[in-house]
């Protein structure tokens, strides 16, 4: 009776000492930041480390998709009707893009690399071949009348060149070409006037096998926010392409890496040299992504707003107090003089006019928006989809009459989609990584709920106990023989 008795007050003491360090281990989240001082110092760019490897060459599969507008009513345009356009493809490429000639610096503080990208053609994911022909603004010849409306005898040169050649402002071109190069005639002509250097025109020209400038990325070794941030481009810690500090600063990482630990109240920041800038996401939703969760970060439509409702794009008009609408972008100043307008897709989330200006834009959020699904643990991407439209600047020019009565307008060309899915395996192992910490980060609410079993089984013998003992006269049978 006595061993009895000790057992069960010795459980209602385990329950309390069991609640009070529960409670305690709770509030002080021990686990939580032991947890996460282990995954700070695992993910580090270090040979050896899993974090490098996927950093150095991403296993899961990436894929970019090219969307054409076609125009159908070229006369028409040029005598100041909308112009018409029909959404071609996608055109479908696997990317591949391992880091090279990667090389530590600074007791491991910094890794310099390049990152070379190479685009296979996929037949069976694309809607049609590069033999496919579009018809498209001529980005050739705009370029060279934009460049040299206000010099008169280039001007007439370029002009009497195109009417020569029976070049239009509109043209005809394989899709191959169109993305790879080809040999331009009226660059031909203007390079043997010494006018240009290349004759070569392609919106992906050169690009296919090579890489975009050499990176200088800190390794997350002195501080875990800094993993895979870039500190230099080029050579460079920041821009020069616009006119104040704050758009010419070089933030965030090259959007393939991000580091752990990541809040929801947080801005994920990426470089995209294809955009000439920095820009940053927040965070929209929970997701989950092959059964590991995650959170979808998407750039806000304030990152391309116009300077009256974001006031620090202000540098990115060009030239300065030159400022387009809200979702454009202009980036003449890094693309060699020519007049492209970076966009959303369809111009989404750009201003009403853009969209009306061309009959066939149908923006839409799910098809659309820029996408970033990142683990918040480790900070790996489960999945992404940079989604940009590259467009023309059209207008009259007196010198040229090619242009026509053509209204001023932002005509679209084409827009890509590269996007990502994490890799079966990579899910895989990530999965348990995030089952052993929430197991891990859990361990508090399991030593609660065991001190409240301890306590319950506790209140249940005491109460057995304390029940008065039977008389005899209880314990004799109801019915007697």
């Amino acid at each position: 009776m006595r061993l009895r008795s000790c057992c069960v007050y010795g459980a209602g003491v385990l329950c309390i000492l069991l609640l009070i360090a529960g409670i305690v281990m709770a509030l002080t989240q021990v686990f939580e930041k032991l947890l996460n001082n282990r995954i700070k110092e695992q993910v580090v760019l270090e040979n050896g480390t899993e974090a490098f490897s996927v950093w150095q060459d991403p296993p899961p599969p990436v894929y970019m998709q090219f969307y054409f507008f076609n125009l159908t009513n070229p006369a028409e345009v040029l005598d100041g009707d909308k112009p018409f356009v029909q959404q071609i493809g996608p055109y479908t490429y696997r990317e591949y893009r391992p880091k090279e000639e990667v090389k530590f610096m600074d007791n491991g503080t910094r890794v310099a690399a390049v990152n070379p990208k190479t685009y296979v053609f996929e037949p069976k994911m694309s809607r049609g071949s590069e033999d496919d022909v579009v018809r498209t603004v001529n980005i050739p010849a705009v370029t060279a009348m934009e460049k040299y409306k206000d010099t008169f005898l280039i001007a007439r040169i370029i002009s009497d060149l195109m009417k020569a050649k029976g070049i239009s402002l509109f043209g005809t071109f394989r899709v191959g070409d169109l993305l790879w190069g080809y040999e331009d005639p009226l660059l031909q002509e203007l390079k043997r006037a010494t006018i240009v250097q290349d004759d070569h025109f392609g919106l992906f020209y050169k690009k296919n096998g090579t890489d975009d400038g050499n990176y200088t990325f800190f390794t997350g070794k002195q501080k875990y926010q800094d993993f895979a941030r870039i500190d230099e481009w080029n050579g460079q810690s920041t821009l020069n392409w616009w006119s104040t500090e704050g758009c010419n600063m070089i933030n965030g990482t090259d959007g393939a890496s991000f580091h752990p630990i990541i809040k929801k109240t947080e801005k994920l920041y990426i470089f995209s040299s294809d955009l000439c800038r920095s820009i940053y996401a927040q965070f929209e939703s929970e997701v989950r992504v092959q059964g590991v969760p995650g959170f979808r970060f998407v750039p806000p439509s304030e990152v391309f707003a116009n300077l009256t409702i974001n006031p620090d794009n202000a540098g990115f008009c060009v030239p300065a107090g030159n400022c387009l609408g809200s979702g454009l972008l202009n980036v003449s100043v890094c693309k060699e003089g020519a007049p492209i307008i970076m966009s959303s897709p369809h111009f989404y989330q750009a201003d009403e006019k853009f969209v009306q200006d061309v009959f066939g834009m149908n923006p839409n959020k799910e098809e659309h928006e820029t996408v970033i699904d990142v683990n918040p643990l480790t900070g790996m991407l489960l999945r992404g989809a940079k989604r940009v439209q590259v467009n023309v600047y059209l207008h009259q020019m007196p010198e040229f009459s090619q242009t026509g009565k053509i209204q001023t307008l932002v005509f679209p060309v084409m827009y890509l989609n590269e996007s990502v899915v994490i890799d079966e395996e990579s899910a895989q192992k990530l999965y348990k990584v995030v089952t052993e910490a929430n197991v891990i980060v859990n361990i508090p609410f399991i030593v609660i709920s065991v001190g409240i079993l301890l306590g319950v089984i506790f209140i249940v013998f005491m109460c057995r106990q304390q029940r008065p003992p039977s008389t005899e006269a209880e314990r004799e049978p109801l019915l007697s023989s």
